[in-house]
């Protein structure tokens, strides 16, 4: 018997909830079945959990908490996660910035390993409340009903009884296409597209695994846990979005695509789906894509300075190739799409051949390639030279043969645009040679290529500023050179500001808010690097020079990489350095 376990039979000895003839027996009762004292009273019945809870909050000298309904902020509900709640037993309930302390109810403050979790996970004290187990529940249904998880247990729970009552537990072939049509069905599909709506999610994740299902949230390009679901109602569940997207729901052995659309008071979107058959079940991904969105602009993208003007030059040029480039999901599809937006008039005609088609462009002839009837961006490109176009999108240049039609169709007068999967602008050329395109010919029909990647960007309703320490001075310093003279005479405030600091440039971060859900970042942009073509550059594609060598001369020509267009962006407080590394560290 621990010290903890002594003082809190004491206790109820001593406030006349237990008796000690009684201890005496729960004593040896415990030893024979080797149980703790404190469940075999509450097995027994012999103590109400709130007072055994009420005098082990005595013994550890923490509040004790009664309420089973509190107002908590949401701010704080993202701070500790529905997920981390259950699991570690405890509800947020308030935090005192001014000191740096957030205060936890929980179910178990005398284990130290999970108050020193939470400190260092949100960076505060922790101040701790003690209630029983049956409250902590209680308190965790109530405070998260605003939230997916909240929401969904509610109709999970009443799901739940609906089936056992009907004797169905596990879906089966014969009872799918009842389930399917449940209310309850219906109602968790609607909430997680709703909520994913709200949150500005780029795409929902459902994720079978072994004993859960997982629903995740990809928000400003990073991936975020919102909800679990018992593993019976995958099936159910896969199987409603499929009949939605127009898929075969009994067809689970190959991956299959479909699309909709869903409309709710956050606006309507247009939802590409894609189920991915896995050793747990169907996995399913679901693209949206926002209808009411305008195609941005350059400059709202992200591009500025010496940058947008070489690439607005090169899209003045009725001929040429001109690529952008970057990994999955740093954005090329929608810069090309900006830069269609721009060259669209009634006097040109723009083809534009992609997979798939994720904006429609008025006034843009596009085609979705289809390779099961022969429709791929080799054919289609091969076709699109024989419609009279004077400018050609070719959504990604991925063989050889793709490769030298886009060389051809620039070389012929038309104004090609596509995107290359590599991780600098100067990466492009050799990989295209590597595909191989000629380099006399390279040389003579490319004019620019971009090179680019998303980052978040931070809140603008809790951005603070702060003095970077003496080893991130030295590092934005070597990285951006002779740039970095450039900023400080171009924003004399922000110089002025920093001075008082005794730094010569201020960073910021987000601190975290109801608006960005306490991460400190709302909304993303891009980081760009573009390369003009020039006589040095075209001499050196000529003599099959590397990447490396390639982005030197740009370098010397006046080509601001990415990570100093990032840097830039930081000190301007448009993002945080630690995002920038994230994504433009090479």
């Amino acid at each position: 018997m621990d010290y903890q376990e002594k003082a809190l039979l004491d206790y109820l000895v001593s406030s006349g909830k237990m008796t000690e003839e009684k201890i005496s027996e729960l004593k040896i009762e415990a030893a024979t079945t080797g149980k703790s004292l404190t469940d075999i009273m509450l097995s027994k019945r012999l103590i109400k959990e709130s007072d055994l809870a009420e005098a082990k909050a005595k013994v550890l000298g923490v509040p004790y908490f009664s309420e089973s309904k509190i107002s908590v902020e949401s701010d704080l509900l993202s701070l500790i996660s529905v997920d981390l709640a259950r699991n570690y037993q405890v509800v947020p309930y308030s935090l005192d910035k001014t000191n740096k302390v957030l205060s936890l109810i929980m179910a178990r403050p005398e284990d130290l390993s999970i108050v020193d979790f939470f400190q260092k996970r949100t960076g505060y004290q922790i101040k701790s409340y003690l209630t029983s187990k049956d409250n902590l529940e209680t308190l965790i249904d109530n405070v998260y009903s605003q939230s997916l998880s909240g929401e969904i247990s509610g109709v999970l729970k009443r799901g739940r009884e609906s089936y056992e009552d009907e004797g169905v537990r596990l879906v089966t072939a014969d009872t799918i296409s009842q389930i399917i049509k449940e209310p309850k069905i219906v109602e968790i599909v609607r909430k997680i597209l709703e909520h994913a709506i709200r949150l500005r999610a780029s795409d929902i994740h459902i994720e079978p695994m072994e004993n859960i299902t997982r629903v995740r949230y990809r928000i400003d390009g990073i991936l975020e846990e919102k909800l679990t679901l018992d593993k019976d109602y995958h099936n159910s569940l896969i199987s409603r979005i499929k009949i939605l997207g127009g898929m075969k729901i009994d067809e689970k052995r190959i991956p299959q695509d479909g699309r909709f659309n869903f409309q709710s008071e956050w606006g309507e979107v247009d939802l590409r789906i894609s189920s991915l058959p896995t050793v747990n079940g169907e996995k399913i991904v679901m693209r949206l894509l926002k209808k009411t969105d305008k195609v941005p602009t350059l400059s709202e993208l992200g591009l500025r300075g010496k940058a947008l003007t070489v690439l607005e030059e090169a899209i003045r040029i009725p001929h040429g190739i001109i690529l952008a480039t970057g990994p999955t999901g740093s954005g090329k599809t929608t810069t090309l799409y900006s830069i269609l937006t721009m060259v669209n008039s009634p006097k040109v005609n723009i083809v534009a051949l992609e997979d798939p088609v994720e904006y429609q462009i008025a006034g843009v002839n596009q085609v979705q390639i289809n390779p099961q009837a022969g429709l791929t961006f080799a054919s289609g490109l091969r076709s699109f030279l024989r419609q009279d176009p004077n400018i050609i999108m070719v959504g990604e240049i991925r063989d050889e043969e793709t490769a030298q039609l886009a060389v051809q169709a620039s070389l012929t007068g038309h104004l090609v645009f596509s995107t290359v999967h590599t991780n600098s602008a100067a990466g492009a050329l050799p990989r295209l040679e590597d595909m191989g395109a000629e380099p006399f010919l390279l040389s003579s029909s490319m004019t620019a290529v971009i090179g680019q990647r998303v980052l978040r960007k931070i809140c603008d309703k809790c951005s603070t500023a702060y003095a970077p320490d003496e080893k991130v001075v030295h590092d934005v310093t070597s990285v951006l050179g002779k740039l970095l003279d450039g900023w400080v005479k171009s924003n004399p405030a922000r110089a002025s500001e920093a001075l008082k600091n005794n730094v010569p440039f201020m960073l910021h971060k987000g601190a975290g808010c109801e608006k960005c859900g306490g991460s400190g970042y709302y909304g993303r942009i891009g980081i760009y690097e573009v390369l003009r073509v020039t006589e040095k550059i075209a001499r050196l594609i000529i003599e099959r020079a590397d990447a490396a060598s390639v982005e030197s001369a740009a370098i010397e020509d006046g080509m601001i990489i990415m990570k100093q267009d990032g840097y830039l962006k930081a000190l301007d407080g448009v993002t945080s350095l630690e995002e920038v590394i994230r994504v433009a560290q090479v």
